[in-house]
């Protein structure tokens, strides 16, 4: 009989997901043919110390004194251990030969499976956030995963995380690497100041000295699930997304906002009609270029407002 082999993309991240270890079969459909196998392992690895402990401040005569008296020097306590999570993504589709295996890790386009297994894994966490009634599980990015493989195995073998062939893909980021997130996409090419704000603005909104807008967490959340195709809860968070970004960004009075601010207002409308459709039970209408534009242009305006470090 023919081996039968299946090709999978790897992820492993430094915490637990949320879901228990297991297989997961994902459908698009109740009678479809399962389109992917998730399957999740927590390792149990011990978190290796960056650097030794800074030397103690003391005088010259005072260290000799402890020396002389044999006394130890506390280290400080070692680091917890954590659980990492590996997660395999399995196409079912099996083949039947080792040289298919090897033409499609040949072909790879990279960047698009990762970013496909990516989606995969973070439906099987939304899942999971919405069966366990838990808001703290979170969806995962590329740029987060501490190492990203492709290969394949034999078909018990993946299904336990292991293979017959792998290989480690770039990781997200680095060398202008086409999985990195979108909001390092978009400060690509930029000076270092441009890197340098969040800090800035971080401090300066833990030190009270600015405030976010209810408009900017709704925008956040609208991109998580505009990214993962979840468009009728995107629609209706970006409606209100824009009912409150046009009067707060107005408030600031702000005089190189107003184009922007213009901008939004004009494209309200269109936000709102989505989001009726949405309301309505119509998903069908929905459209997710205006959805996605709208987004892109809030984004803008709300960046364009933190230029300034607030």
């Amino acid at each position: 009989m023919p081996q039968q082999l299946f090709v999978f993309i790897q992820l492993e991240f430094p915490w637990t997901l949320g879901p228990a270890d297991g297989r997961y079969l994902i459908r698009d459909s109740a009678d479809g043919e399962p389109q992917r196998v998730v399957v999740l392992g927590a390792l149990e690895a011990g978190r290796q110390s960056i650097g030794a402990p800074p030397a103690p401040r003391w005088s010259g005569a005072s260290l000799v004194g402890r020396v002389r008296r044999g006394r130890s020097m506390p280290t400080g306590p070692e680091p917890a251990p954590v659980a990492t999570t590996r997660v395999t993504v399995i196409d079912p589709v099996s083949l039947a030969a080792d040289n298919q295996a090897r033409a499609w890790l040949a072909e790879l386009d990279r960047e698009r499976e990762i970013g496909a297994a990516v989606m995969v894994i973070n439906r099987v966490i939304h899942s999971h956030r919405i069966a366990a009634a838990d808001p703290y599980v979170h969806e995962v990015s590329a740029a987060q995963a501490l190492v990203i493989r492709a290969g394949w195995g034999e078909g018990e073998q993946v299904a336990d995380g292991r293979w017959l062939h792998a290989r480690a893909l770039a990781q997200p980021g680095a060398h202008g690497s086409g999985s990195r997130s979108a909001g390092a996409r978009r400060g690509a090419g930029r000076d270092r100041s441009w890197a340098l704000r969040p800090q800035e603005r971080l401090a300066s909104l833990l030190g009270a000295r600015g405030a976010p807008l209810l408009c900017e967490e709704l925008a956040l959340r609208t991109r998580q699930d505009l990214d993962h195709g979840r468009l009728t809860h995107a629609a209706l968070e970006l409606d209100r997304g824009f009912e409150l970004a046009v009067p707060e960004l107005l408030a600031e009075q702000r005089q190189d906002l107003a184009i922007r601010i213009a901008e939004l207002e004009q494209l309200r409308p269109g936000v709102q009609e989505q989001a009726r459709a949405t309301l309505a039970g119509d998903g069908g209408a929905l459209d997710e270029e205006v959805l996605t534009h709208a987004l892109e242009r809030l984004e803008a305006a709300l960046r364009a407002r933190t230029a300034a470090g607030l």
